[in-house]
């Protein structure tokens, strides 16, 4: 135990998922070792991120506007829209540069043993914007793209049986290439890649 601010960060530092003790202590230290002006830099950009940053009326993404600049960007195909969890998991489908629709961020995924049910997600929000046309254009196709874990696949399975009362409306899920247990964020660009072009019907 280290004495008043410093132990103060340590325990804030350790807060973050990721950080274990041992890695807040180095990290803390490290920030005592610079100069003033990238603290302020590190002080400016969390500020920044607590004042400037919201959520995309449209998507649910983060974005420094009301509307992300994929939402409001017309090239996009409009009548996609492919189901993440996380504003993290836009970034990872982004790389692979074979999506050209939109996106819907659900907030996370069904887990009833911590509490999420669908009320807790953006599932209402997904079939508003299905059932009320993106932009006057009618989406053609859903794409769900949430991680291929437990709590993913029974979040796949409640989307298609919501998605099943719109006629005509294709439910896609990411195909095979993507590993059991694991999260699309550390996925690399080339199995993402294959799997969202191999995306298989629900």
């Amino acid at each position: 135990m280290y004495e008043g601010p410093v132990q103060d960060l340590i325990d804030e530092l350790g807060k973050l998922p990721g950080i274990g003790p041992k890695s807040a202590q180095r990290i803390a230290f490290h920030l005592l070792s610079v100069e003033p002006p990238e603290i302020d830099r590190l002080q400016g950009a969390l500020q920044k991120v607590r004042d400037g940053v919201q959520f995309c009326i449209v998507c649910g993404t983060v974005s420094d506007k009301e509307m992300c600049r994929i939402c409001s960007d017309p090239r996009r195909d409009r009548t996609m829209i492919c189901v993440v969890e996380e504003p993290k998991d836009v970034q990872a489908v982004e790389r692979t540069r074979e999506f050209r629709g939109r996106y819907h961020v659900l907030g996370g995924a069904l887990d009833p043993l911590s509490g999420i049910g669908p009320d807790q997600l953006r599932i209402r929000e997904l079939l508003a914007r299905i059932g009320n046309q993106d932009d006057g254009v009618d989406v053609s196709e859903v794409i769900i793209a949430t991680d291929p874990n437990t709590e993913g696949e029974a979040t796949a399975t409640y989307l298609v049986r919501m998605l099943r009362v719109f006629p005509g409306l294709s439910v896609t899920r990411l195909a095979s290439g993507l590993p059991m247990g694991g999260d699309l964020e550390f996925a690399d660009e080339l199995t993402l890649g294959r799997a969202l072009s191999g995306r298989r019907a629900m």
